[in-house]
This record gives structure tokens, C-alpha cells and sequence, in this order.
């Protein structure tokens, strides 16, 4: 069944239960209703990564457009070789948007290509005032001699001597690595894995099921950095590392908030974690939260368990 239509068959049910007509509930589902909404304005940010940056975009792009809840530009750096000049005409305007979506990666060594400084100080700015961000996936490998940015991102592909690292037990608790201490950032290959829900109240993952399976995706393990302020909204546990390892959190910083991913690894495959129901969801909710610090999309009832995928065709 196409997911769209199974996402507008369940909000036409609940809106009927509440005395809704079905004429209303068309105006309501109609493309001119969505148009004349306030839409979430959403900045995505591209252009460099270690993963096939532009497919991913496209895909991203592709999962968000159906909920009719953003409003979508995409911002694409110079490329690496690009001169200073090119660069300093890369100004995004951060304030104009409600939420930024990070698909940039420039490497996660010192000599990793770095914003222009005005851009990075603007960034600062934006989150600390109140502005969201989530990065997708390879961004918290980037930047990482940028101090801010380390602590927004909470936890990054980082050497074990750059800071802590992080596990969660069963009952939802972190536990702390000490600095130099313990396994470094790493993964194998693509595999199916279960998603455990850790904080079960928050408004992104109410009505998650605790425990959901998520298709063919690098499982990171030995992330380290800050580890402040941070709340797991998931952990997956790693036959590599043999413990509970944080997949998603959310770091206040300032006034912001700043959601981290370690979900959606493409390369060249097929990308059928893109394709994933819970996935899916997940973003789409995780965007509006940190957007707006409310999630009205809906969980739908057709999720994946926690012995079976579920994939949109």
C-alpha cells in the first residue's frame, strides 16, 4: 500500500471520529489546504561528504515532501578546490529558516574543509537563539576542530583521546567512557538491526512501539565528544561492540536544539534504510520537533516490529 495514502486513510478516520465531514476532511487533505498553511521552512545544506551527498539529498527531499509539512531549500557549498573568493559568497541566510537540515561532511581530520568563519559564527548565532538543527548521518563527522559545533553535535567520529564516549544500559541510563579510554568511531557492514526507544515521553518518539526493527544500515559504535546535555532517544546494540550504542539524541545548546542521527548511510546501494517505515517517521518527526518543539505528524499503526522490516515500496 502506498504510504502516503496509508498516512491520509488514518488522519480522513481520526478526523471523521471527531465530527469532521468528509468534505471537510477533503478541504482539509487537499493540496490548496497544505499550500495555505504555514509551512516549516527547512534549509538543507549539501555539497561535500564522504557518502553520496547528492543522492542523499534527493532522498531526503523525497521523504519529507509527501507530509506536506515543509517548505524546502537546499544550499549547496562551493566544491573543496573552489577559491576563497568563491567561498566567501556562500552566505546562507540561517535566520530565514525554522529548521537546518546538516548533509555536509568535510572530513573529520584537521585539515577537514571548514565553513567560511562568517558563516560559522552565524550558524552560532542562529542555534544559540533559538534555532534547530539536525545532522544527518556523516555531518557529525565534520568540523572538528570547531569547539561549538562539537559540543551542538554532542558525540562525532572522533578518536577516543578527543573526549568521552557514550553506551546505554537496559534500563535507559548513559553510561560515560572516560576520555582515552575504550573503542573509537567505527562500523561494518550494513545489516538489520532493532531500534530500543530510551526516552519513551518525548514528543518524537511517543507512540514509537519500544523496540522496532530498521533495515540494512551501518551500526556506528565509539563516538566520542562533549557528551553534554544530551537526551538518547535511541539506542541499537552492536555485535561489534558488543553494547547498547546511542543512534539519535538531542543536545540543547543555547536556546536551540540540535538533533543527531547516526541513521541514513548511503553509498552506492540501494538504500533500503532509506526506504524504511520507522525511519521515515522518525525524520519527518525529529524535523518538526526541533523546528517547532511540537510533532502533529502521526505515527502510523502499520510500523515495523521488532522481528520485521517494514519498507515503502
Amino acid at each position: 500500500m502506498n504510504f502516503r495514502y496509508l498516512l491520509t486513510l488514518i488522519l480522513s478516520t481520526f478526523l471523521l471520529s471527531c465530527g469532521v465531514s468528509s468534505e471537510q476532511t477533503k478541504e482539509t487533505l487537499s493540496p490548496a489546504y497544505i499550500k495555505e498553511s504555514s509551512k516549516i521552512k527547512l534549509l538543507i545544506i549539501d555539497g561535500m561528504n564522504n557518502h553520496n551527498w547528492q543522492d542523499t539529498t534527493a532522498r531526503i527531499i523525497a521523504i519529507l515532501q509527501p507530509s506536506g509539512l515543509f517548505d524546502i531549500t537546499v544550499s549547496t557549498t562551493p566544491p573543496r578546490e573552489a577559491t576563497a573568493k568563491t567561498w566567501a559568497q556562500w552566505r546562507p541566510n540561517f535566520s530565514s529558516y525554522d529548521v537546518i537540515l546538516n548533509n555536509f561532511n568535510g572530513g573529520h581530520s584537521p585539515n577537514g574543509k571548514r565553513w567560511p568563519d562568517t558563516v560559522e559564527k552565524a550558524f552560532e548565532r542562529y542555534v544559540i537563539k533559538g534555532g534547530g538543527v539536525v545532522n544527518f548521518h556523516a555531518a557529525n563527522n565534520a568540523f572538528l576542530n570547531w569547539d561549538a559545533y562539537n559540543e551542538m553535535i554532542g558525540l562525532g567520529w572522533r578518536n577516543p583521546s578527543f573526549g568521552r564516549g557514550v553506551t546505554v544500559d537496559k534500563a535507559g541510563k548513559l553510561n560515560y567512557i572516560p576520555k582515552g579510554e575504550g573503542l573509537g568511531a567505527g562500523h561494518k557492514e550494513n545489516h538489520n538491526f532493532v531500534m530500543t526507544v530510551v526516552d519513551k515521553s518525548h514528543p518524537i518518539t511517543d507512540g514509537f512501539p519500544e523496540k522496532w526493527m530498521h533495515a540494512m544500515e551501518q551500526l556506528s559504535h565509539g563516538q566520542r565528544g562533549p557528551a553534554m546535555n544530551m537526551t538518547v532517544l535511541h539506542y541499537a546494540w552492536s555485535k561489534d561492540s558488543k553494547r547498547n550504542e546511542p543512534i539519535d539524541w538531542i543536545v540543547n545548546y543555547g536556546d536551540g536544539r540540535v538533533y543527531t542521527t547516526m541513521l541514513g548511510h548511503l553509498m552506492q546501494e540501494e538504500g533500503l534504510n532509506f526506504r524504511s517505515v520507522g525511519f521515515r517517521v522518525l525524520l519527518i518527526r525529529a524535523l518538526e520537533w526541533t523546528a517547532t518543539q511540537k510533532v502533529t505528524y502521526p505515527v502510523p499503526d502499520i510500523f515495523p516490529t521488532e522481528h520485521a522490516i517494514l519498507l515503502v515500496q
